[in-house]
């Protein structure tokens, strides 16, 4: 019993390995022909459209992807609870869609630096919401991930391919967002299909109780998952207010790029773990790991601040050698992943430390903002200054959750 429940983890990690490096090798293989085509300037423009949708992705997933999850996987013989969770958290979705659309508005009218690419910023905004709506957290919890895996790679292969075929000129960088959209929306239609007809799993009545229910589980997830992206979305947001014209957000767009597929390694591990934590605690799995990976991660990342600078220019072009300070400067965050996120929420949940993962990443919100503000009162708030505030929030997280889980080790 326990080897086949190792087997299925292993065959759903390397399913959500494929789901969510594809996502980052069709975006990443599009990167160096984009950055040839758009340029440095509209490239870094794209990135602070990619950047802002980041937020509301994480507004409209509101935590449901570890909450959901989290209930899908106690409930997974049981077809009309599941239904009730897919019907409850699409309900929520679309409310936080409209909530989103409205900071949308009040974001390009307080914003003047916003209005010239608005139809860019909305098309990215109209992406994120069709997106959202795919129902991961069935599938995570179920740990049946090979038929939505299968499914959204081919689809958005399609549509990625078009990038190549059509986009021939700057001027025609709104197909980017486009073609996200028809990929996700057709990639939507396909998983549902299968949701209904194969899973059995409908949307069905529920009542405001049961939506309420939903949202308060998901809060604290939200407050965590909202917190993790200022080490890339507000830094790329700052970094666009700070540098309006110039090559400089390119710069970091581009690094950050080769940054996220970096980080992206790691994601699928704690993903497929968590539902596995939740119902086996099996605390020596983390601890193998941990040994296993992080010497390779150590050698890659040794090996890629060696050669940032060969690695961007052959990514993205001659014009991108100044990226490779800024992936020196990242490359901690590298080494930092694994640890940061097997340690939260797959090892904490099983000891009952869900608030106190939360806290975590809280903690490092609250030190990052705040460091923002120090570094611009200092007057010294720039690239270098905010990359090097990120990796010690990084660290600050990491530092945390170890304290946590040694202090409380005793409670498993």
């Amino acid at each position: 019993m326990i080897k086949m429940k190792k087997n299925k983890l292993l065959q759903n990690t390397i399913f959500l390995y494929i789901l969510t490096f594809s996502s980052y090798f069709f975006n990443f293989i599009s990167v160096p022909y984009l950055t040839r085509v758009l340029g440095p300037s509209l490239f870094g423009k794209v990135g602070l459209a990619i950047a802002i949708s980041t937020y509301f992705k994480l507004l409209f997933d509101f935590g449901f992807i570890l909450s959901a999850t989290e209930e899908v996987s106690n409930n997974r013989e049981d077809k009309k609870r599941i239904s009730k969770i897919l019907t409850s958290v699409n309900i929520l979705k679309i409310l936080l869609i409209v909530v989103g659309l409205i900071v949308f508005v009040l974001m390009i009218v307080f914003f003047p630096s916003l209005r010239k690419y608005k139809l860019l910023y909305f098309l990215y905004f109209v992406y994120v919401a069709i997106d959202c709506f795919q129902p991961d957290f069935v599938y995570r919890g179920i740990e049946e991930m090979k038929i939505i895996t299968i499914r959204n790679v081919c689809i958005k292969a399609f549509f990625t391919a078009l990038i190549f075929i059509l986009l021939k000129d700057k001027s025609q960088y709104m197909l980017i967002p486009v073609f996200n959209i028809c990929g996700s929306f057709f990639s939507l239609i396909a998983v549902y299909i299968h949701v209904i007809k194969k899973l059995k799993i409908n949307f069905i009545k529920v009542t405001k109780e049961e939506v309420k229910e939903r949202f308060n589980s998901s809060k604290i997830f939200f407050l965590s998952r909202i917190a993790t992206t200022i080490y890339g979305a507000t830094n790329t947001f700052i970094l666009g207010i700070i540098y309006p014209t110039g090559n400089t957000l390119g710069y970091y767009t581009s690094s950050d790029k080769i940054l996220q597929a970096g980080r992206s390694m790691m994601s699928p591990i704690s993903d497929s773990v968590y539902p596995y934590m939740v119902k086996n605690k099996d605390f020596k799995l983390i601890k193998k790991i941990l040994i296993t990976l992080m010497p390779i991660i150590t050698v890659f990342g040794v090996v890629g601040f060696i050669f940032a600078k060969k690695i961007c220019i052959i990514a993205f072009g001659s014009e991108y050698a100044g990226s490779a300070i800024v992936l020196r400067y990242m490359i901690p965050l590298i080494w930092m992943t694994l640890p940061s996120y097997i340690l939260g929420f797959p090892t904490m949940t099983p000891l009952g430390l869900k608030k106190e993962a939360n806290n975590s990443v809280i903690i490092g919100s609250i030190y990052q903002i705040v460091g923002i503000g120090i570094l611009y009162l200092l007057r010294v708030l720039n690239l270098h200054s905010i990359c090097i505030l990120t990796i010690t929030t990084e660290l600050l997280i990491l530092l945390l959750r170890i304290f946590y889980i040694v202090k409380n080790r005793n409670k498993k």
